[in-house]
């Protein structure tokens, strides 16, 4: 069964930096572009970051660009979502997820094939 596990979620206040981490297994790892959402409570969820199956893209919502940053560990089969400059309105649960398609497309939800289980990211004023 593939699955994608995420962790690193947790408290920090106004200003601080967390690591995300999601572990995916090999085979889905290597062939799908990965990505984060995040999904507030009593919003949609939303898009916000992506990584091509190479990480050599990414692909951001303008919303986090120059705060997060995507990447991924081949040897680890892990992406990450670093945050940093961490704000009020970044709480949210953070899902991990995956889907065989081009990067752009990563951002609609109905094309996203695997999901993680969510971790959550408080962000203290």
């Amino acid at each position: 069964q593939v699955q994608l596990v995420e962790s690193g979620g947790g408290l920090v206040q106004a200003g601080g930096s967390l690591r995300l981490s999601c572990a995916a297994s090999g085979r889905i790892f290597s062939t799908y572009a990965m990505g984060w959402f995040r999904q507030a409570p009593g919003k949609e969820r939303e898009f916000v970051a992506a990584i091509s199956w190479s990480g050599a893209s990414t692909y951001y919502a303008d919303s986090v660009k120059g705060r997060l940053t995507i990447s991924r560990d081949t040897l680890k089969n892990t992406v990450y979502l670093e945050m940093n400059s961490l704000k009020p309105e970044d709480t949210a649960v953070y899902y991990c997820a995956a889907a065989d398609t081009v990067l752009q497309a990563m951002r609609i939800i109905s094309a996203i094939q695997r999901w993680g289980q969510g971790t959550q990211v408080t962000v203290s004023s």
